[in-house]
């Protein structure tokens, strides 16, 4: 469903499922790359006392990324948002992420890189989460399709483009102004 012409926006309705038709990925169905790239929104009840652990971690994210800005690089985001929200019966998180791999890769990837940096993921502050995350991928993938919130409607105004060809095309002008600005 790519689109070649990334200079034209483009806006996509999803069905309630997630897809447009069923196909089977490694673990479950296969979510469809939309303009924005790939995503997924996942909530999830917050466990009783652990809004401040959740709020810390985004620190440690900021500090880990302030620290080696190419540490989430394997996950190749776009954007990453946490909300924490009450909705009358309790805290929750939400997780919004847009990337450029499928779902199941960026699990894998996201749990790949927690075991070696040594973070934790914030999930362990959620109900439901597998005590065994750092061993049992498809509990953890299990856990994100059964809190998927699937998106209704995606828009990009650079449809399908990558991050990293977002970068290149960054440096492109930066190089291009620098030149200018020496010709001068």
């Amino acid at each position: 469903m790519a689109n070649d012409n990334w200079m034209t926006s483009a806006a996509i309705a999803i069905p309630k499922e997630g897809y447009f038709k069923l196909e089977q990925g490694r673990y479950g169905p296969i979510y469809p790359q939309t303009p924005a790239c790939y995503g997924f929104s996942v909530t999830a009840k917050v466990k009783p006392g652990r809004e401040q652990a959740i709020r810390d971690y985004g620190k440690s994210i900021q500090e880990a990324v302030k620290g080696d800005p190419t540490v989430l690089a394997p996950l190749k985001l776009h954007y990453l948002r946490w909300i924490l929200f009450d909705v009358g019966s309790g805290l929750h998180f939400m997780y919004q992420g847009i990337f450029d791999t499928d779902f199941d890769k960026y699990l894998e990837d996201a749990v790949a890189l927690f075991i070696k940096t040594g973070i934790t993921t914030v999930f362990v502050n959620l109900e439901g989460w597998p005590e065994d995350w750092k061993t049992n991928i498809p509990a953890v993938i299990k856990f994100f399709r059964e809190h998927q919130c699937p998106s209704f409607l995606e828009y990009g105004e650079y449809p399908y483009v990558s991050a990293d060809e977002i970068k290149k095309a960054l440096k492109l002008k930066a190089a291009f102004s620098n030149m200018l600005d020496q010709m001068q």
